[in-house]
């Protein structure tokens, strides 16, 4: 007898009606239904049995199976109590998977993953985000200070679009520098819409970052480094001088400091944010904490 993966329509179909269960729309759940793309997803991440995965909403377990079977242990995130029991009955086979009724977002990440992974050789993060909540995810991931080597996460295309972006491009903003900061990034491969159920409006894609070592540029300060970045940004259409300005504020004083900073960094004050490389941000929001220059706002 073959084995019959979850991700298939039938065993899907089989487990939802089981345990009465329908994809909540608030929790941006859709159910995946080909095996070759959890397959990929798997082989994009190098899984093997001396890697540790974590998974962030399992859902009935299409995905989780497959990290079970090849990884040498799994820890996933389910905030959906309804789905626990279906996870329980479709998951029975493998021993080697933890699933935590925990909202990832807040989980101290920092404690809780040594705790249940101890002496991990290799930590990877495999996820079908949802898509309303992906941002804040990867955030809390990268910001962890664990030793995470890759992650392979499927979300909506144009967002994967957006974190992949270069400096020049329409979808370059400030989450692209950000995940520079911290990752080589890739799209990895692309996912139909009609793979799922219930079918999401739009197409997915697989985000692969690999994390590096060491942040790609040495800033003084890295929350006041993002929050340029973002300031920068605020208004796309306006140049860096109009949207640094709004952010650090017009009296005589800052506006000579702020001439100064990028005279510094050797900006053109007429550029618009979208143009500069993150080494570019990086000079910028060192010159401009050399010369304490404050936002105007705290958040």
């Amino acid at each position: 007898m073959t084995h019959k993966y979850i991700a298939t329509p039938t065993r899907t179909n089989e487990i939802l009606q089981r345990f009465n269960l329908a994809a909540k729309k608030s929790l941006g759940q859709n159910f995946l239904m080909e095996p070759q793309i959890l397959d990929r997803m798997v082989n994009s991440a190098a899984i093997d049995k001396q890697t540790d995965a974590i998974e962030i909403g399992p859902g009935i377990g299409a995905l989780t199976e497959f990290l079970a079977i090849h990884a040498k242990r799994v820890l996933a995130f389910e905030i959906d109590q309804r789905l626990l029991p279906a996870l329980d009955y479709s998951l029975a086979d493998y021993d080697n998977v933890t699933i935590k009724h925990q909202d990832i977002l807040e989980a101290d990440l920092n404690s809780l993953i040594p705790e249940e992974l101890p002496e991990s050789e290799r930590l990877v993060v495999v996820a079908n985000l949802p898509y309303y909540i992906t941002t804040p995810i990867i955030f809390q991931l990268l910001e962890a200070k664990l030793d995470f080597d890759v992650f392979i996460l499927m979300m909506q295309k144009e967002v994967a679009q957006r974190l992949t972006a270069k400096p020049g491009t329409k979808a370059y903003g400030s989450l692209s520098v950000a995940i520079q900061y911290y990752c080589d990034s890739e799209i990895a491969f692309n996912v139909p819409k009609t793979v799922f159920k219930p079918q999401p409006n739009v197409d997915s894609a697989i985000l692969k970052l690999t994390r590096l070592a060491t942040p790609r540029v040495t800033v003084h300060d890295e929350a006041y480094f993002f929050r340029l970045v973002r300031a920068s940004f605020v208004q796309r259409r306006k140049t860096l001088w109009n949207n640094l300005r709004t952010a650090f504020g017009k009296n005589p004083e800052t506006i000579d400091q702020l001439t100064e900073a990028l005279n510094s960094a050797q900006i053109d004050a007429k550029r618009r944010a979208e143009t500069l490389t993150i080494d570019e941000f990086a000079n910028l929001a060192n010159s401009c904490s050399e010369r304490s220059l404050t936002f105007l706002t705290k958040k």
